[in-house]
C-alpha cells in the first residue's frame, strides 16, 4: 500500500426532500449564486422551482444558466464565467448530472482568474482560486458530486480534456434518490456503467497489499450488479435508486483509490471516442473497458482471476486459468448488455475504422506519449484495443 492523502470534505445531504435545504446552505457562503442546469428536465419536474424558492427564501439572489449538454462544452463555460464576473457571483450551484456538475466546476475554476480556463485542462497552468460550488444530483450514476475532477469538450478541436483540483470538490451535495426517477433508462444505465468503470480504474493496480480497498471495490461493484438492473427497469424503486446512488458516489469520491496506483487508460481512450462521435460517456466505457481487459489481462493475470472470482463468482479452473479470466470478462459484458448498453463500436453505430488510428494518436498525444499505469500503452496498443472494441 502506497503513502497517500485522503481528503473528501464534501458534505452530503442524502434522502427525501433534502433539496429544500439548498437555500439555507448556500446563504452561509454567498448572497449571489449561479444556478446551472441542463436541457429542461429539472424545470419540467418542478425541481428548479423548489430550488429557486429555497434560495430566494434564504435571501440569495439567483442568476441562471441552462443548456448544458452531455460532454459539456467549453463555450457554455465561458458564458457562465462572464455571468459570474459581471454580477459579482460568489457561488455556483449545479442541478443535474455529471455533465452539469463538470461544467459548473469549470465555471468555478475560471471565474476568479484572469487566465483562459482551457489552459487548466491542457496542463499549461493551475487555477489560483476557485469559487465554492455545490450540487443537486438528478441522476444516480454521476461521480462528480464529491470528486476533485471535471471533463470539458472543446468542440472546434474535438478535444475532451480533464482537470483535477482538490479545491473543486463541492462544499455540499444533495443526493435525493427520488430526483432520479425521471431519468431515462438509457442514461441511468450509462451512469451505472460509468460508476463500475470508476471502480475498475482503481481496482486494476500494480500496488501490492491493498486488500482492504480491494474488498471495498468488490463490494461496491457487487452492489451495482445487484441493484443496477432494477434501477434501470423499475424507475421508482426507491431502494434500488438509493443503493445505486450511494454506490456511484463511493465509486469516485477517492475512498476506493486510497494508497493504490490507479490506471485510467480506458477513460482516456473513451474521451477520444466521445469527443469525436459525441456518444454517452458510460456507453463508450461499456465498449472500451472490456476491450482493454482482453488486451492487457496477460500482464497480471492473477488480478483478473481475482476480479472474475470475487465480483462475478466465476469458479476457478485449475486446468485453464485463461478460461477463468475470459469468463469474468464475458459475465461483465453480459451485465452491461442486460442494461441495454453497447459492447462494440458497431453497437454505437460507429463503422468508420479509419477513425481508430486518429483516436489512438490523439489519445497518447493528450497523455504525454503513453496512457495508463497498470500497463503503459503506446499508440499501437491503443489502436489494437480500439480494433478489439470494433
Amino acid at each position: 500500500m502506497d503513502n497517500d492523502v485522503y481528503f473528501n470534505p464534501t458534505k452530503v445531504f442524502f434522502g427525501k426532500d433534502t433539496e429544500l435545504l439548498v437555500g439555507e446552505e448556500v446563504a452561509k457562503r454567498s448572497q449571489k449564486v449561479l444556478l446551472h442546469y441542463g436541457s429542461g428536465s429539472a424545470e419540467r419536474s418542478g425541481l428548479l422551482d423548489r430550488i429557486r424558492k429555497s434560495l430566494k427564501d434564504a435571501g440569495v439572489a439567483v442568476f441562471e444558466l441552462g443548456g448544458v449538454q452531455p460532454n459539456p462544452r467549453l463555450e457554455l463555460v465561458y458564458e457562465g464565467i462572464n455571468i459570474c464576473r459581471h454580477n459579482g457571483i460568489g457561488f455556483v450551484l449545479a442541478v443535474g448530472g455529471g455533465s452539469v456538475i463538470d461544467s459548473a466546476k469549470a465555471i468555478a475554476c475560471g471565474t476568479p482568474n484572469s487566465d483562459d480556463v482551457w489552459d487548466y485542462f491542457v496542463g499549461k497552468k493551475k487555477a489560483n482560486g476557485i469559487l465554492p460550488l455545490a450540487t443537486v444530483l438528478t441522476i444516480p450514476g454521476a461521480g462528480s458530486q464529491s470528486s476533485n475532477g471535471m471533463v470539458i469538450t472543446k468542440e472546434e478541436t474535438m478535444e475532451k480534456m480533464a482537470y483535477e483540483d482538490e479545491r473543486s470538490r463541492p462544499v455540499f451535495s444533495v443526493l435525493n434518490p427520488e430526483l432520479t426517477y425521471t431519468v431515462p433508462p438509457y442514461h441511468t444505465a450509462a451512469g451505472i456503467v460509468d460508476a463500475f468503470a470508476h471502480i475498475m480504474e482503481r481496482y486494476f493496480t500494480n500496488t501490492a497489499d491493498v486488500d482492504v480497498t480491494d474488498r471495498m471495490c468488490e463490494g461496491v461493484m457487487k452492489s451495482l450488479l445487484r441493484y443496477g438492473r432494477t434501477a434501470v427497469t423499475d424507475a421508482q424503486n426507491y431502494r434500488a435508486r438509493a443503493e445505486t446512488m450511494w454506490a456511484c458516489k463511493m465509486a469516485h469520491d477517492g475512498t476506493l483509490g486510497l494508497g493504490r496506483e490507479e490506471d485510467w487508460a480506458s477513460h482516456m481512450i473513451e474521451h477520444e471516442l466521445s469527443a469525436k462521435f459525441d456518444v454517452s460517456h458510460g456507453a463508450g466505457l461499456s465498449v472500451i473497458f472490456p476491450a482493454w481487459m482482453k488486451y492487457v489481462s496477460s500482464n497480471k493475470p492473477e488480478r483478473f482471476v481475482q476480479f472474475a472470482m470475487r465480483v462475478f463468482d466465476v469458479e476457478y479452473s485449475f486446468d485453464n486459468q485463461d478460461w477463468t479470466i475470459k469468463e469474468g470478462i464475458k459475465r461483465m459484458m453480459t451485465f452491461f448488455k442486460s442494461l441495454n448498453m453497447p459492447t462494440s463500436l458497431r453497437d454505437l453505430g460507429i463503422n468508420d475504422k479509419d477513425a481508430l488510428g486518429e483516436m489512438a494518436k490523439r489519445c497518447v498525444e493528450h497523455c504525454g506519449g503513453t496512457v495508463g499505469n497498470f500497463v503503459q500503452l503506446n499508440e499501437a496498443d491503443v489502436r489494437n484495443i480500439l480494433e478489439i472494441a470494433y
